[in-house]
């Protein structure tokens, strides 16, 4: 376990549990900590974009939440320490929470929801890291549905798009913060100072995606031409 890690595992089922203990806390705390797009604009609680990624609904929410980050975030933070570690995850949750509250104000009809609905829970981050994982090791199998080995690159390729088509019926599931920690987490470790560890270049999605095309690019040009064998010449093979 990485300190790091402890610490935010530590902060976010302390405050689960006091929340179980004395139920009307649990109630005060998603008021007042808990993200709504409207408190924000409205009310000035412009702490509720980093602190509402602390807050967790039920027990399945913050163990899977929790889980999730002790799996991937103990590797990431030995890969990066924890100061940089910690200011990954709080940089991907709280772009999450802004993602959340941008969506809010969008012309759409899940926006209007969006606007007035609290969300909570540690899973814009922890998207963040699934992206950051997936990044560095592209090839890592991650077990979907927790059954099916799949690539982590194809992982959380899959789970973008299910975060994004899923937008529009954002009932009851934060899909918004979802998307939005995968977008910052990507653009984060593009631009935000670990590009060179990372060497874009040759890892990532985009990598991935280019090499696709290039591939597919040298199939059709195959097609429109034909190779005959030549014969032996003093300076070696004639095609």
């Amino acid at each position: 376990m990485t300190p790091a890690v402890k610490l935010l595992l530590w902060a976010n089922v302390g405050i689960f549990v006091a929340g179980v203990l004395i139920p009307p806390l649990h109630g005060l705390l998603i008021q007042i900590f808990g993200l709504r797009p409207e408190a924000v604009l409205t009310g000035f609680r412009f702490w509720q974009p980093v602190t509402y990624m602390f807050l967790h609904g039920g027990i399945g929410h913050i163990l899977f939440n929790m889980l999730v980050l002790w799996m991937f975030g103990v590797q990431l933070e030995r890969l990066w320490g924890p100061a940089y570690f910690l200011r990954f995850y709080a940089v991907t949750g709280t772009g999450a929470g802004v993602a959340t509250i941008i969506a809010g104000l969008l012309p759409f009809a899940f926006s209007e929801p969006t606007y007035v609905a609290v969300t909570i829970g540690a899973s814009g981050a922890i998207y963040g890291l699934l992206m950051a994982f997936a990044l560095y090791y592209p090839n890592a199998p991650i077990l979907m549905f927790f059954v099916f080995p799949v690539p982590a690159k194809y992982f959380v390729m899959i789970i973008g798009a299910i975060a994004f088509l899923s937008v529009p019926r954002s009932a009851g599931v934060a899909h918004v913060a979802h998307l939005g920690g995968l977008i910052v987490g990507y653009l984060y470790l593009k631009y935000g100072g670990r590009t060179g560890s990372l060497q874009f270049g040759r890892f990532g999605l985009m990598a991935e995606i280019k090499y696709r095309y290039l591939r597919w690019k040298m199939a059709r040009l195959r097609r429109k031409f034909q190779v005959y064998s030549g014969r032996d010449d003093w300076d070696g093979r004639v095609h």
